[in-house]
């Protein structure tokens, strides 16, 4: 990727927003009208990146994306002063419905709930259902005069070849936080400068680690690729080593 002022902020700051965000802007198209409705989602992730979000059917941007399911999903980094100089995000892509009975759909409700506990109050009631964005394009701007258009592989992580990290990723975010959880502390507080606090893992794919302390959540991205239970061992391994050394 080129080293140019866009890609770099697209490097530093593109984690942030994917993982660090709770909420995004949903522009769905109106089914009355056809003009762009924008509302407030609640944002997770699939293993491989893709948004995923779960609205109630009695809502007027679900009985869009019904009708019409081309969307896109605005994900921002906030922070002190003006909010035009962090960086955000937009996703375009259609919005598909996962059904209960769907292959992923156990996936899908765990990975959304380890972000948003609370909406496990609502997620089993029958108007609620879960949709993922297939992504088609995204567009960065990373502060003032910082902006590129980036295509889906920009965004989304290959899963081609990380069968076996997919299958094993319950298990294993389960293993961290009941036998590991001060490898998991020592992670975010000594490598990455993070408050010290209960860090839990919510969320492992092949690029990263995702890890949350309360309403505090950060992404850990890995050095490279990891597709095998062996290599996520011996990287989470590693880190260990290396947050104890300091």
């Amino acid at each position: 990727m080129p080293a140019d002022g866009v890609m770099t902020v697209y490097e530093d700051h593109l984690g942030v927003i994917w993982v660090g965000t709770f909420g995004g802007g949903l522009a769905s198209i109106d089914r009355n009208t056809g003009h762009p409705f924008s509302s407030l989602v609640n944002v997770a992730t699939d293993a491989d990146g893709s948004p995923l979000i779960l609205v109630s059917r009695l809502s007027t941007h679900t009985a869009n994306i019904e009708v019409d399911p081309r969307a896109s999903v605005l994900l921002a980094s906030t922070g002190k002063g003006d909010p035009l100089a962090h960086p955000r995000l937009t996703v375009l892509g259609t919005f598909a419905n996962i059904s209960r009975d769907a292959p992923h759909a156990a996936r899908v409700r765990r990975r959304f709930l380890s972000r948003h506990p609370k909406s496990g109050l609502y997620a089993g009631f029958g108007d609620f259902t879960f949709w993922r964005l297939q992504v088609v394009s995204a567009h960065l701007n990373g502060g003032f005069a910082r902006a590129a258009d980036l295509k889906a592989a920009d965004v989304i992580t290959n899963l081609e070849d990380a069968a076996e990290i997919v299958e094993i990723e319950e298990s294993a975010v389960e293993h961290m936080n009941a036998d590991h959880p001060d490898a998991v502390r020592l992670y975010a507080t000594k490598l990455f400068g993070e408050a010290d606090g209960a860090w839990e893992v919510t969320g492992i794919d092949p690029d990263g680690l995702d890890l949350a302390l309360g309403d505090r959540i950060m992404r850990m991205p890995f050095a490279e690729r990891v597709t095998t239970g062996l290599a996520l061992r011996k990287t989470l391994a590693e880190w260990g080593a290396r947050a104890r050394a300091q």
